[in-house]
């Protein structure tokens, strides 16, 4: 059980279409209760659903992020992106941001770092996902990654309360299997670290269910989940945030 102040944001990835909204009424009432007062729910869906969930949830305390944004702060001649001014207009008030998914397509870190300072600009709030390659892992480079991702990305960007690390080992992602918990606390703490603000605010992401999250909310220094394929099912989200705190 946990008394700590927990962030749960829900990744929809590329799911979901306006029939998807009505399963979204299981967490609105969930919400409603006493039983996250010490927590916050978020949903990233995709642009296209943005706007239906605000309006889904106007009477409730979940808030609303993107899933991605285009580095530009103004418009511009970028067929199929989405600036950050775009996202902060239509309601979102949250971004991610260096998704392994993404970076896979090529976004490196120097691109991270643009889109970084232009939500920050657009007073969105970022999740700033980071994480090692299996090989980069048996390799024993994990630290070494870690320590160049957040170096490079965060370059030049002397506030970072708004910043949320995402540990997200890209080994983890949809495998069904989590770090160590000895080994995730040692992570957590090594990014922590990196910061001179110790109140950072570092997030776990990789394969997170309902049936790992009594292990998962043991790490005391973890400040938060982010959440793939199981944020898609309202129960299994509903799930994860309850027996965080049981």
């Amino acid at each position: 059980m946990t008394n700590k102040y927990m962030y749960f944001i829900a990744n929809w990835k590329m799911f979901g279409d306006l029939r998807s909204l009505n399963s979204l009424d299981k967490v609105i009432k969930f919400s409603k209760s006493n039983k996250i007062n010490k927590g916050r729910l978020i949903y990233c869906p995709p642009y296209t659903l943005i706007r239906s969930f605000l309006k889904k949830f106007e009477k409730c305390q979940i808030d609303i992020g993107g899933q991605n944004c285009h580095e530009s702060e103004i418009f511009g001649p970028y067929t199929g992106s989405i600036n950050c001014r775009m996202l902060k207009n239509i309601g979102a008030n949250y971004v991610i941001i260096g998704h392994s998914e993404n970076r896979k397509n090529g976004e490196n870190d120097k691109l991270i770092n643009l889109k970084i300072k232009s939500a920050l600009k657009a007073k969105l709030k970022v999740i700033f996902c980071i994480g090692e390659t299996l090989n980069q892992k048996r390799k024993k480079n994990t630290k070494l990654i870690l320590s160049e991702q957040i170096q490079t990305a965060l370059r030049g960007i002397k506030n970072k309360k708004n910043i949320f690390i995402a540990y997200e080992p890209i080994w983890a992602i949809g495998t069904g299997i989590i770090p160590k918990p000895k080994d995730l606390f040692n992570t957590v703490k090594f990014i922590k670290s990196k910061f001179k603000d110790k109140s950072q605010k570092v997030l776990y992401g990789g394969s997170v269910s309902p049936q790992n999250i009594k292990d998962l909310k043991k790490i005391d220094n973890i400040n938060g989940f982010l959440i793939g394929g199981a944020s898609q099912n309202s129960k299994k989200f509903i799930d994860i945030v309850k027996k965080t705190y049981n």
